[in-house]
């Protein structure tokens, strides 16, 4: 089996080690745009068309399911994605967790880029699945991009201003953006109250690999033989997890799970 991930950058990594994972045999394609990122400042128009570019690519090495891992995109491309790949490729898109971070009775920080934050989009999300809890949308300047360049130093700085805007003593923090999930104990730390309980993180990860192997029709076997390669592409270009990348766990997870191919 094989699965094909999509994202603008890295953010995909974390999906990407939750179906390595669940299921240790399954081959995996990161489809990721380096040559265009980040696409959230970017038109809905321009988003769309670098997501189905990256999707095109993806698709060309006859992937079972893609996960669309970014939030952004899923927002903007997921229909126009849907639309050209299925039935005969499952598509499976990513939203912020907000109704089972919600269903703890909060109070709930929700942690998006500044794009995100406040818009029409995510108010939706909130007034849904809110379930009456105390939700603050909290903008995380420059987080994203600091991930992206794995600069432990610009990682440190936004994460501790996105804190600052935190109110204290929050229950749960929602993930979302894909990118926030590589550092998500950072985040935590940075939230946490000694007078508090431990703050919950929700992230997407595991939820979306979920529903690509049901979309699929295949169960997790995590005990499975580890034999699942790597093919990743930047910019449709076939090339080798980068080094950012394999600074964070889900990397390295990646990359010694199974040989790392160039196409």
């Amino acid at each position: 089996m094989k699965i094909a991930l999509v994202d603008s950058g890295i953010g995909l990594l974390a999906a990407a080690a939750a179906v390595r994972r669940a299921r240790p045999d399954a081959d995996l394609v990161l489809s990721s745009d380096p040559d265009g990122m980040p696409w959230g400042p970017r038109t809905a128009d321009d988003i769309t068309a670098r997501a189905l570019a990256c999707a095109r690519a993806a698709a060309e090495l006859n992937p079972d399911a893609l996960i669309v891992a970014c939030n952004t995109a899923s927002v903007h491309a997921l229909p126009v994605l849907r639309a050209e790949l299925e039935p005969g490729l499952p598509v499976v898109g990513t939203v912020p967790a907000v109704k089972p971070a919600a269903a703890t009775g909060g109070p709930v920080a929700v942690w998006a880029t500044p794009a995100t934050t406040g818009s029409p989009y995510q108010r939706r999300l909130i007034e849904e699945f809110g379930n009456g809890a105390a939700i603050t949308e909290v903008p995380c300047h420059g987080l994203a991009d600091a991930v992206e360049s794995g600069d432990e130093t610009a990682v440190g700085a936004a994460v501790a201003a996105a804190a600052a805007l935190t109110p204290p003593g929050v229950r749960a923090v929602v993930l979302g953006c894909t990118h926030y999930e590589l550092v998500g104990e950072r985040i935590r730390a940075a939230v946490r109250s000694p007078r508090a309980p431990e703050p919950v993180l929700y992230g997407s990860a595991a939820a979306v690999a979920a529903q690509a192997l049901r979309r699929i029709g295949v169960e997790p076997d995590p005990q499975a033989a580890p034999t699942g390669g790597l093919t990743v592409l930047l910019s449709g270009r076939p090339a080798e997890l980068t080094r950012p990348a394999r600074s964070y766990a889900e990397g390295r997870l990646l990359a010694g799970a199974g040989a790392v191919r160039a196409g």
